[in-house]
């Protein structure tokens, strides 16, 4: 995809660090250099403004990925292209059936209602849950793993979404400030909602993460 939009050796192509390793890849195998920008909190997604501020004199492209069910600021992120004469490309998620997705949303909906303790993700225009991601209050990846493994050892199946940031990794080490980022790998927990939940696991999840989170909540 990239080499054939003509981004190569020389060039530097602006990425998110929040997972997507494979994206990181893609470009060191065009030959050009990935350089990363900060996410939006709110949608895990690449934040224009970072983006725009991590553009140089080698940047020929940037590449954004929907994360979750929620979609990239495309229209800001065009902006920034237009603006610097840059190729924007995106990685799209995976379309699941209406129903599904329906499905989803309801599950959803159902837990932005009951969970405490946690911070729910926010709605948002278009968010189909592929994931549903929360963050855990403390003081970094510890309290939330520690959350992690009591929620499992209820019967819940959830998974932390990212572990180690991109421009941590050994291969993609950068010296870079990126504290969305940082945070977001630090206290984010994906919890399930896909559409084959009967309502008791349902229950079953609110009633994990409610004892848990506000046992959390008074340690802090």
């Amino acid at each position: 995809m990239l080499r054939a939009a003509g981004v190569g050796v020389g060039d530097e192509v602006v990425v998110s660090a929040f997972g997507n390793v494979a994206v990181a890849e893609a470009v060191a195998q065009a030959g050009a250099m990935p350089v990363f920008a900060d996410i939006d909190p709110v949608t895990y997604c690449l934040d224009p403004s970072a983006v725009e501020a991590a553009v140089g004199a080698r940047t020929a492209a940037m590449v954004a990925v929907h994360r979750f069910g929620r979609p990239a600021d495309m229209e800001r992120l065009h902006a920034v292209g237009q603006r610097h004469g840059l190729l924007v490309l995106q990685q799209a998620e995976t379309d699941a059936p209406h129903d599904e997705t329906a499905q989803r949303r309801q599950r959803a909906a159902y837990l932005d209602a009951k969970l405490r303790g946690v911070h729910p993700p926010e709605a948002g225009r278009g968010h189909t849950y592929q994931q549903y991601v929360v963050r855990v209050p403390g003081n970094g990846r510890p309290d939330r793993d520690a959350f992690a493994r009591a929620v499992r050892g209820r019967g819940v199946d959830c998974r932390v979404p990212v572990k180690t940031p991109v421009h941590r990794l050994p291969e993609f080490r950068r010296c870079v400030a990126l504290p969305a980022t940082e945070h977001a790998a630090e206290d984010t927990l994906a919890l399930p909602v896909h559409a084959s939940l009967a309502k008791r696991d349902m229950q079953r999840i609110v009633s994990a993460c409610n004892a848990l989170g506000g046992l959390l909540q008074s340690a802090f």
